[in-house]
């Protein structure tokens, strides 16, 4: 599944977030896997240069992000800055939601996506 080039502690670290996602990372992948979600194949918890996305259609080269309020503090918005602005010049385009967004309006999140991948 993973090229040979992933370190091993990338992939030890993408094992481990696996194992524990967050709540409404669970809720969105009942959403996206298995080619539930328009037959689109998304990965989760994906390397993709020195990042591990939450979720990604290698396919549409679409990042999907699920924030957490740690992104709402000034630290995590730079974070985010700089993580989307290389994931964009490796070709992605990066689309976010707050985990509230997924408790609150899941069918929201999921045709904004849907909107993005027609």
């Amino acid at each position: 599944m993973y090229k040979q080039s992933i370190r091993k502690e990338t992939l030890s670290k993408v094992r481990n977030l696996r194992r524990n996602q967050t709540p409404q990372e669970v809720i969105l992948w009942s959403r996206l896997r298995n080619r539930g979600f328009r037959n689109l194949k998304f990965r989760r918890q994906y390397p993709v240069g020195r990042y591990i996305v939450d979720f990604v259609c290698l396919e549409k080269k679409l990042i999907v992000e699920l924030d957490g309020w740690q992104h709402g503090v000034e630290e995590g918005k730079r974070y985010d800055e700089e993580r989307t602005n290389y994931l964009r010049s490796e070709g992605y385009e990066v689309i976010r939601f707050w985990n509230n967004e997924i408790n609150g309006n899941l069918d929201g999140v999921v045709l904004k996506i849907e909107e993005w991948c027609a």
